[in-house]
């Protein structure tokens, strides 16, 4: 048997085209009143974390404008900001955004910058001491005339913010400060920890040094494995920390120098 065909009436496709053609113009209309009416012009901006004037968008139909276009021009004018986000708020209001990079650390050169775990270079507030953040020295001859809001691809970099990032997560490293970190060389990339304020504070004599602190010599490749070794170390030294002059974490047996000078 020979498979019937349908075929839908010429009266049912006409109907059809109608109410789609009758659609499309509502829908025309109805874009062309909100995009016209003054119902629906700009006149209240919110500016957040940002002393950039938006007065020029005033007036403006709220539907007509374009964000994206706006968001990356404001973007490029903001070396430190992650991201500008513009919201609309019917009728006439719009609120912009402006989401700060948050410094994980500062990099050391002939200024300092602050450094996002991103790896994006931009202006730091205050001093370093005001920061309180660890300073990466090394990079000085590894990238010239630094710019804000760029992101520099270097294996340095990349090793500074693992060592930053494995830090802050292990658990055993919580009561110690990150104060530096040397990438000059990869194999012998290295950081400076501060001692635990009731270690600092111990009575048994230490060494005169910049910080109370000691040195740990880690080079590059499996930074988390060597912190959480580094942990487990510190954690067994209690109140033996003050001598540690440095521990290298190098080689497959850890190496811990003291001081010799401790009495």
């Amino acid at each position: 048997m020979k498979k019937q065909k349908f075929k839908l009436p010429l009266a049912a496709i006409t109907i059809l085209v109608i109410i789609l053609l009758a659609i499309s113009l509502l829908l025309g209309y109805i874009w062309k009143v909100l995009t016209t009416s003054d119902f629906f012009a700009v006149k209240r901006i919110i500016v957040r974390n940002s002393g950039e004037s938006f007065e020029y968008l005033k007036g403006r139909n709220i539907f007509d404008l374009n964000l994206n276009n706006e968001s990356l021009r404001s973007l490029s004018n903001c070396p430190d900001c992650r991201k500008v986000r513009f919201l609309k708020i019917l009728p006439n209001c719009l609120i912009v955004d402006y989401v700060k990079r948050r410094p994980v650390a500062l990099a050391k050169f002939y200024k300092n910058y602050a450094i996002d775990e991103q790896g994006v270079f931009f202006s730091p507030l205050g001093t370093p001491e005001e920061a309180d953040l660890p300073i990466i020295y090394g990079l000085e001859t590894k990238i010239f005339g630094p710019k804000a809001g760029i992101r520099y691809r270097r294996p340095e970099i990349d090793l500074a913010l693992s060592v930053i990032k494995e830090f802050r997560v292990n658990r055993s490293l919580k009561v110690f400060a990150l104060k530096r970190i040397d990438v000059a060389s990869l194999q012998s990339a290295g950081l400076f920890v501060l001692f635990p304020r009731q270690a600092a504070d111990y009575t048994k004599p230490v060494p005169r040094v910049e910080w109370l602190g000691f040195e740990v010599r880690i080079g590059e490749g499996n930074i988390q494995q060597k912190l959480m070794i580094l942990g487990g170390l510190l954690t067994q030294a209690d109140k033996e920390l003050v001598n540690i002059k440095y521990i290298d974490l190098r080689f497959k047996e850890p190496v811990i120098k003291l001081n010799n000078n401790v009495k």
